[in-house]
């Protein structure tokens, strides 16, 4: 079995095997969000280490790349297992269909923030590391770029 790809550079680029992952978002946040200090710090951090995850049981790996997420994620974000895993994967299904539509409408969404599309799908158990982890890139991206990935205010 091939090992599955998810490769975000910049923001997000991403695939899952031989098929692509497409975050989808919706439009801009409509209320202001409180934005911490330490959250304007990791936002305005200009290099940082990748994030990896990988799952050998899947055979999957995502790495994502954009500027702040590492230092967002270890000072910002809820600690791991303060979501359940179901409450993970829906949310991440709601984002990457709205992830996904932007992705092919370049001509209204930012194409520089909306790179390619993912191949997350309903019924595949991508393990909570996973979920987690991306759950918590689509809280940082639109907080960070002030978009508005589904229906819910991207809260911590």
């Amino acid at each position: 079995m091939k090992k599955k790809n998810i490769f975000a550079n910049l923001l997000v680029v991403a695939a899952f095997g031989m098929s692509t992952i497409t975050f989808s978002g919706c439009g801009s946040t409509k209320e202001a969000l409180s934005i911490s200090e330490e959250e304007k710090m990791a936002f305005a951090v200009e290099e940082d280490e990748p994030v990896t995850i990988s799952n050998e049981d899947v055979e999957y790996e995502i790495t994502i790349i954009d500027p702040g997420f590492f230092t967002w994620l270890n000072s910002v974000a809820r600690p791991p297992g303060y979501y359940s895993q179901t409450f993970l994967e829906n949310r991440n299904i709601l984002m990457v269909l709205e992830w996904n539509q932007r992705v092919l409408q370049p001509n209204r969404f930012n194409p520089d923030l909306y790179l390619m599309q993912i191949d997350y799908q309903r019924g595949i158990d991508y393990g909570y590391d996973v979920n987690y982890q991306l759950y918590n890139y689509f809280i940082f991206f639109q907080r960070k770029y002030n978009q508005r990935l589904g229906p819910f205010v991207p809260r911590i």
